[in-house]
């Protein structure tokens, strides 16, 4: 039995079974429904129930939940980021046996798991959640813009020329600026690029130390100023999603465009349909390892993705902790990157879809790749404040400036952190 519905949540399905409540976030719902019936038992029915669209949201209604101690909160889609807050306030349930066995050998690159999405699901040693896909970002570029360029996109590529190439050829760059978590993640990526961290020892709580007035910080800063000055900004910078760059690609010259997984299996959708595109556009559609933030650091790609997290209120934890391992199975991550372009969390899964055939082999190595060598936001229980702050002081990106914005925003952090300060 599934259900959208965020009304009124049964306890018993028809037949007087026990149901498990899976709340899930938009992305990849028909796979989500089908395994929700596949993954129920003799036992006990999963029904899924459907989060808002945005992170912060989805992280706002399950917060409100888990802080009310709802028992119908059993399972739970998390952003990675999520998973320290919640852990750290004794919302999720701990993994434990062969699943911890799994992720903690993951996390030491001898595991299922790909190192990077193992990482993303542990606090203070312990394991909370199970990895379901791990995204990353990738730069996606039109071939005949980057040739035109002169950009060989063979090798590593520096966001300064990026932009160069786009705005000397009549081209864009496209990111995600609006004031959302989505420009977290950039500014995140370009400052560990630069080898910083907008926070770290973040076990310190409150304390931990704070990077962004920092040399890091100073070079992600003007890479966000030069793009915001750049004929290469697009239009709608301060505004700019994952879903606005992603028509742009195909208008004049095109775009260079950091985005994250689901981006091929969308363009490939759109060959010869209505209002769509061409296959020799389509075949113009490149890929490459996502920018450097300084030429001689390499690069470190945003990893994000879903966990699974088991809630710590919940009437039936044991059944909700197998179904769990039910829909966290490698088939079931298989299905979500052929239907869905959801990448897997798993080597096993990720073998199965390079098999398929329906990726290029290169491209599926090259998101393995960006997951294992990316890196995440800070793990803190602490990361709805930093993130908030963040954009507080570094949106719009046409007022980022290198020399005030990093030092003003960590004075801001701190003093938000410590409480001397409102969000």
């Amino acid at each position: 039995m599934t259900s959208l519905a965020l009304g009124t949540l049964v306890a018993c399905g028809s037949e007087g079974k026990p149901t498990l409540n899976w709340y899930v976030n938009p992305d990849g719902v028909p796979v989500f429904e089908r395994y929700a019936k596949e993954c129920s038992t003799d036992d006990y029915d999963l029904s899924v129930q459907l989060l808002p669209s945005s992170a912060t949201d989805q992280r706002t209604q399950l917060a409100r939940r888990l802080a009310a101690e709802d028992s119908s909160t059993d399972l739970m889609n998390l952003d990675p980021v999520f998973v320290a807050e919640f852990a750290n306030a004794g919302w999720l349930k701990e993994v434990t046996g062969e699943p911890a066995d799994k992720v903690n050998a993951s996390i030491e690159g001898d595991g299922e798991y790909l190192a990077g999405a193992a990482d993303t699901v542990t606090w203070e040693d312990k394991v909370y959640a199970i990895p379901l896909w791990a995204n990353t970002q990738v730069l996606w570029y039109r071939k005949s813009l980057a040739e035109a360029a002169g950009l060989d996109m063979t090798q590593p590529v520096t966001w300064d020329q990026v932009i160069d190439a786009a705005a000397d050829n009549g081209g864009t760059v496209g990111v995600q600026g609006n004031k959302y978590e989505a420009y977290v993640v950039w500014i995140n990526a370009l400052i560990q690029g630069a080898g910083g961290d907008i926070v770290s020892n973040t076990e310190a709580g409150r304390d931990a130390d704070i990077g962004l007035d920092s040399e890091a910080g100073r070079a992600a800063a003007a890479v966000i100023k030069k793009l915001a000055d750049s004929r290469a900004a697009q239009p709608d910078l301060s505004v700019s999603n994952e879903g606005t760059s992603l028509g742009q690609m195909y208008d004049g010259p095109g775009e260079f465009m950091v985005n994250w997984t689901f981006v091929y299996q969308n363009y490939a959708g759109l060959v010869g349909a209505p209002d769509g595109i061409t296959e020799e556009q389509f075949k113009d559609l490149g890929w490459a390892r996502y920018p450097r933030t300084v030429k001689d650091d390499p690069s470190r790609p945003p990893v994000g993705g879903i966990n699974i997290g088991v809630g710590a209120y919940g009437d039936h934890p044991d059944w909700a902790k197998e179904a769990a391992e039910c829909i966290t199975s490698v088939k079931v991550q298989v299905d979500l990157a052929l239907e869905a372009g959801l990448m897997p969390s798993t080597n096993a899964a990720y073998d199965q879809v390079k098999e398929s055939g329906d990726y290029p082999a290169d491209l599926i190595e090259l998101f393995r790749t960006s997951v294992d060598e990316g890196g995440t936001r800070p793990k803190s229980a602490f990361y709805a404040m930093i993130s908030s702050a963040l954009q507080a002081k570094w949106h719009s990106p046409r007022s980022v400036d290198p020399k005030s914005t990093p030092k003003d925003s960590a004075e801001y952090l701190k003093a938000v952190l410590e409480g001397k300060s409102l969000l």
